[in-house]
């Protein structure tokens, strides 16, 4: 077994602010825990609630490392009590409560799955948050299934792009919004079925004439505040309406009778906070009913760019920019 060192370099902001703020330091390494592994990490996805903690708006759960960096792909170099020895070797990525900007990082075993064949760590890196999210709240707890109609803000962005992919693949009509007509038609080129500019359109007037005046079955949201009400009246009866985010505001006005009417469900859900015994049954249900879609080839995730771990600042001004199209990814030497 390679000798491990005693530190690492990590990205690890000593107090809220800026992109600035996102310097190198260096930081002991991590030790895994009973059921963890630690993991040498090649690549690192950037999220948006990376951004919120640095901001000092979303700080980390109890116990998870104040290193940001929520997912992560890579070889594992040790493993903890209890953990599978088979692991040892084996490159994976993993879905984290925080850690991925760092040289190495530890994770729960359960919260690891295979890299896919042909990928490249990169792009394994860029599966784990969004895809656990998505497969959580669109095919879970929104309960869509194939032939219904989805509509989902932020048509472009990680999570969005995730929606698109894995909606087709499993016979959704997938309907998003994006800020531009650029946006839209990547949207379309990545497998939405349509697309629509919220800047120059009104997008419950456009879900209704796409419809036909019925509506979607489920709405997949990031944005919240005004734009509850307006998802309500883009919704089927039956509808499910899950909120994931809430950037324009955490506060909504309800209409309860379109609500009663058409029997509407609105639920919502964060993932970071959840226990490993929830994220592992969502990361053995991802290795059942999506890790083979991936192995043939069939979904490969989009890549906007990649920074080296240094230029986390520079990754995050990507995000805050508000142009790119899918996911950002760190890369670590």
């Amino acid at each position: 077994m390679t000798t491990l060192p005693q530190t690492m370099t990590a990205i690890d902001p000593a107090e809220a602010g800026g992109p600035e703020f996102l310097v190198p330091v260096d930081r002991p390494l991590p030790q895994p825990a009973p059921g963890e592994v630690l993991i040498r990490v090649a690549a690192a996805g950037v999220n948006r609630p990376d951004i919120v903690q640095r901001q000092g708006f979303y700080p980390p759960p109890p116990g998870a490392p104040s290193i940001p960096g929520l997912e992560v792909a890579g070889e594992v170099v040790a493993v903890g009590e209890g953990a599978d020895p088979a692991l040892l070797g084996a490159e994976v990525c993993a879905l984290v409560s925080g850690g991925g900007y760092a040289e190495y990082c530890a994770a729960p075993a359960g919260q690891c799955l295979p890299v896919p064949d042909g990928f490249s760590l990169v792009e394994a890196a860029a599966l784990p948050e969004t895809f656990f999210t998505v497969w959580s709240n669109l095919f879970q707890r929104g309960a869509a299934k194939a032939g219904e109609t989805i509509l989902v803000h932020g048509g472009t962005s990680g999570i969005g792009t995730t929606a698109i992919l894995l909606g087709k693949a499993l016979g959704l009509r997938v309907i998003v919004t994006a800020g531009s007509a650029d946006k839209c038609r990547r949207a379309l080129e990545i497998g939405a079925a349509n697309a629509i500019d919220y800047r120059s359109a009104d997008f419950v007037a456009e879900v209704k004439a796409i419809t036909g005046g019925r509506g979607v079955d489920v709405v997949l949201d990031m944005v919240g505040g005004d734009y509850v009400p307006r998802n309500i009246a883009c919704m089927a009866e039956d509808g499910r309406h899950v909120s994931i985010a809430a950037q324009r505001g955490a506060e909504a006005q309800l209409p309860l009778w379109p609500i009663m009417r058409k029997r509407l469900t609105l639920t919502g859900s964060t993932l970071r906070a959840r226990d490993i015994v929830f994220k592992s049954a969502v990361a053995a249900a991802l290795r059942d009913t999506v890790w083979p879609l991936l192995n043939r080839g069939e979904i490969r995730p989009i890549i906007d760019s990649l920074f080296p771990l240094a230029k986390a600042a520079d990754a995050h001004r990507r995000m805050e920019e508000g142009d790119h199209v899918g996911k950002i990814v760190l890369t670590v030497a």
